[in-house]
Parts: C-alpha cells; structure tokens; sequence
C-alpha cells in the first residue's frame, strides 16, 4: 500500500490501541482520535502516535482527524455498555461520513455476536446472520450499513475474531469471567462445558492480522470479511489447564454460576450483556481462516502457554 497513513477512532481501548500499535512498528502514520488528546497521550504513552482532540460521535470531528489518511480503523466502544444502541450507530455513521470524504477505507472489528446457533458450529464468512440477542442484532445492523456504504463508493473489511484474550482486553470473557483482575490467581471461573470446543483470539495476533488484511487492499472487494480462526480448543477446558501451567500449579476450576447472573441482569448492564450470550459457551464454536488463509497466508499465532502467561500477567494475577 503506498499511502500508509491511518486514524484510529477508539486507541485508548483494547482492539484499537492494539492494532495502533502494530500500524505504526509497520511504518505507518498513525492518528488517535480523542475527546481529551493530551490525557490519551499519558494514558497511552506506549502507543507514541499523533492525537487529535475529537469527538467519535462528531461527524465533523472525525472528517477532519481523517483528512488526508488511507485507512480509518473503526475500534470505538461505549464504555461499560451504556446507551450502546444509541451512540455505537452514530459513531460508525461519522467514521462513514469520513471515509466519504477522504476516500479512506474502513477497518472494523468483527464478533461472533452477528450469528445465532443455526451457524454453528464452524462459521464462515457465507454463513446466514440470525442473532437473537440486541448485541448480534445490532451487529447485524452495523455491517449492513457498512455494504450499503460500499454502494455509495465508501470501501471497507471486517476481520471477525473469537473471544479475546490478551495485554489490554480488559473487557472479555477471560479478564471478566475467568480470573479476577488484580488478584492472585485462586481459582478460574470457566463459563462452559470444558469438553465443548471454544475459539478465542489473542489480541496482539488480532490486531497483526487486521493489519496484513489491509495491507492487501488491492484483493479485497468494496465490502470483504474475513474470520480468523486463532487459538481453537477443541476442548474448551484446555484454556484452564494453559492457566494451570503457566500458574504452575493446580489452580481449581469452577463454573460460572449463570444462575447468578440472570438474577442480577436486571440490575447490571454487564450481566445483561452476559446472559444474552449464554448461548456462545452451550455448544462448539470455531472460524473458519480459509478466506483469510488464501488472503496472508498463516495467520500470526502466539503460542497458547505464552499468550497466556502475557494476559495473566497484564491483568496482575500473577
């Protein structure tokens, strides 16, 4: 790609700090977007990017952070889940309206949220989007608008993951449901049936691999999607026994107490969130990379053991 320079709406967070990091060690120009520029640039020392101060939601402040750039990195969350409905369409709609203007392209990360169990239990990219759950159906929504924009000559790809796991994905299944942040490592919490296969996906091999999809820009179509296949545990119950060996001991497992959770959702948008997704962890769940496999070629793939021991480590539960 010749014109290597990117904004990325969403640097402070997990999946867009992450895929920052990698933009700029592959030489690109990187912006962040933010509503307080110089608090992200303490925040993020790490990152050593450019910060604009703007707001996500601001169509006009995102036009301007992008203008001149080759690749608009669309990682914006509300935080905590709150008012997600309302703000995560207005922020993809600004990130649109930028891109209209720069001609950039579009990096959005995807979830498995989109499908319902009749897509199980291997997805690929072609599999029917049925959601069930306000999260998938809004997911749904998102990429819909997105093709909708490739009509109207605005280009993007989404790269769909697993389950993350990793430095800076405080806001997953692992540092949420499995360990407890901050605290010595007791117990682990697993939400399924060990002997039901899960996919999860590292986020440093994430962000690596949203990057050499973009970087491939002149083979993908105005719309593409990709799946990454990451780390697949046929039996889930060997993500316990990496924590185990990277513990160096028998740590116990337990399970999730979902009884708990539904009766608390009413109260805590986090638990909501949760149970609605209860169905993920019933029955296996595995990507299919072949689309992405014939794209780049193997995927980056840290090895489980050292994943691992980076995510327990970066949570402090070592």
């Amino acid at each position: 790609m010749a014109d290597k320079s990117a904004l990325v709406i969403g640097a402070t967070g997990g999946i867009g700090g992450a895929v920052a990091r990698v933009l700029r060690d592959r030489g690109w120009e990187v912006r962040g977007l933010n509503r307080d520029a110089a608090s992200a640039a303490r925040r993020r020392p790490d990152l050593d990017i450019a910060w604009l101060s703007g707001d996500a939601l601001n169509a006009a402040d995102v036009t301007r952070a992008a203008r001149g750039v080759s690749l608009i990195v669309h990682g914006a969350n509300p935080p905590g889940y709150r008012n997600w409905a309302g703000t995560v369409r207005q922020m993809l709609d600004s990130s649109i309206a930028a891109a209209k203007a720069s001609g950039a392209r579009i990096l959005f990360p995807g979830t498995v949220y989109n499908y319902g169990a009749d897509a199980f239990p291997v997805l690929r990219e072609s599999a029917p989007q049925h959601p069930f759950t306000r999260k998938g159906q809004l997911r749904v929504a998102m990429e819909r608008r997105l093709q909708a924009a490739a009509e109207e000559g605005v280009r993007s790809v989404v790269v769909r993951f697993g389950d993350f796991f990793g430095p800076g994905a405080g806001n997953s299944w692992f540092a949420q449901g499995l360990v407890a942040p901050g605290r010595k490592l007791t117990h682990v919490t697993y939400p399924g049936r060990p002997e039901i296969g899960h996919a999860w996906a590292y986020l440093p091999d994430a962000a690596e691999t949203m990057v050499r999809v973009t970087e491939r820009g002149d083979a993908l179509a105005p719309f593409d999607s990709f799946h990454m296949e990451g780390h697949w545990f046929e039996q889930g119950g060997a993500l316990v026994e990496s924590i185990r060996r990277v513990a160096g001991r028998a740590v116990p497992a337990r399970r999730l107490p979902w009884w708990a959770i539904r009766l608390a959702s009413p109260f805590v948008p986090l638990f909501r969130e949760m149970a609605e997704m209860r169905y993920l962890w019933k029955i296996p769940l595995r990507l299919d990379n072949a689309k992405l496999f014939a794209l780049i070629g193997p995927e980056p793939h840290t090895a489980v053991d050292s994943a691992v021991h980076a995510t327990l480590e970066d949570l402090r539960c070592l």
